[in-house]
């Protein structure tokens, strides 16, 4: 196989983790005889300083012409500080999303038995879960009107969905859950919201075609506390684009940390993957960050893009085995981690590597 990989490391530790899900790319390569062309390029506050841009066109070209995207993150504190910014680095991550059609974001909730001490909650709650993910991601109030009076006593932020918005990322979770245990349950907040109503008219006109597949529907409040009270009973989730971002990113606690926890950003072309943690300017650049979700969604390409499954269990097992030998970062080690079992970015990447190999 010969695919042309774009690698765009964005920001603060999305630098280092994507050196590591490279790596494990040119590995599988070398392994399994196939032949995987990298190319690189800038985006998010990275970009903002050498162009003024945060999505350059340059970019934007090459990610149009690749056959998958390894991404790192995106942000910078300084922007978090000034909500006044025109010019900030989510806007490229949003356009970039736009223009390549990735309306569904997956994030699979992969649970090692090495780290069921590292979460917060209880292990006894925790065993067994294995969730997948699928929000929506190019409506909802991340791409609705926004407005602020002139005198910034008021602001205003329009929630819109359309029909086929739903429809489409609607499907994909029905597959997906055809393929797991044929439960799905869908989040939306239909008591009080116009948009989540028809949210959940359009997914109930879906479910009649995917008869074999147990649908639930579940207000988002009571969805975030079922997440962390009895995560087992979910399967597949399907939700919108703000109720998505909030559970996936609690969800995280249930891997022990964010820097476990993989993504993917498809549509119908050029899918885009990613860690879901973010860019983590306190730690950038010092050799802590966690390089497992980057190399987890390295995975998740060689399955979901390439249909490279063989190639995808290898890489997910190599993660599982270094945790097995007791290798920790920071992030998911706990009191009883033997302080020379803790390492670094680059060391945590290459004991990976070396079960790889």
């Amino acid at each position: 196989m010969n695919k042309n990989i774009l690698i765009i490391p964005g920001d603060g530790i999305g630098q280092e983790v994507t050196t590591w899900g490279k790596q494990v790319l040119e590995t599988i390569a070398a392994k399994y005889g196939h032949e995987f062309s990298f190319d690189e390029a800038i985006m998010g506050h990275t970009a903002i300083e050498a162009t003024g841009n945060p999505l350059p066109d340059e970019t934007l070209e090459k990610a149009k012409t690749a056959d998958a995207i390894l991404f790192g993150a995106i942000g910078h504190a300084k922007y978090d500080n000034d909500p006044s910014a025109k010019v900030r680095p989510e806007q490229g991550l949003l356009k970039i999303r736009k223009e390549l059609g990735l309306y569904a974001n997956l994030r699979p909730i992969l649970l090692f038995d090495e780290l069921l001490e590292a979460s917060s909650l209880k292990p006894e709650i925790l065993q067994g879960t294995d969730i997948l993910f699928f929000r929506e991601l190019t409506g909802d109030v991340y791409f609705g009107e926004k407005t602020r009076s002139d005198d910034n006593t008021f602001a205003s932020d329009l929630m819109n969905y359309h029909r086929y918005e739903v429809e489409r990322i609607a499907r994909k979770a029905y597959d997906a859950a055809r393929t797991r245990n044929k439960k799905l349950c869908s989040v939306d907040k239909a008591n009080v919201l116009e948009t989540s109503r028809l949210w959940r008219d359009v997914v109930q006109e879906i479910a009649r075609e995917y008869p074999d597949v147990e649908t639930e529907h579940m207000f988002i409040d009571n969805a975030a506390m079922q997440l962390v009270k009895n995560p087992k009973k979910f399967d597949v989730v399907l939700t919108a684009n703000l109720f998505g971002d909030i559970l996936t990113d609690e969800a995280s606690q249930i891997a022990g940390s964010m820097g476990m926890l993989a993504s993917a950003s498809i549509g119908d072309g050029t899918g885009f993957f990613e860690p879901i943690h973010g860019s983590a300017h306190d730690i950038a650049g010092q050799n802590k960050a966690n390089p497992l979700a980057s190399i987890l969604s390295a995975a998740l390409m060689l399955d979901i893009a390439f249909g490279l499954q063989e190639e995808a269990k290898t890489v997910t097992e190599a993660v599982a085995d270094t945790l097995k030998a007791g290798w920790r970062t920071g992030d998911i080690a706990n009191a009883e981690t033997p302080a020379t079992h803790i390492l670094g970015t680059n060391e945590m990447g290459a004991k990976v590597l070396e079960c790889l190999r």
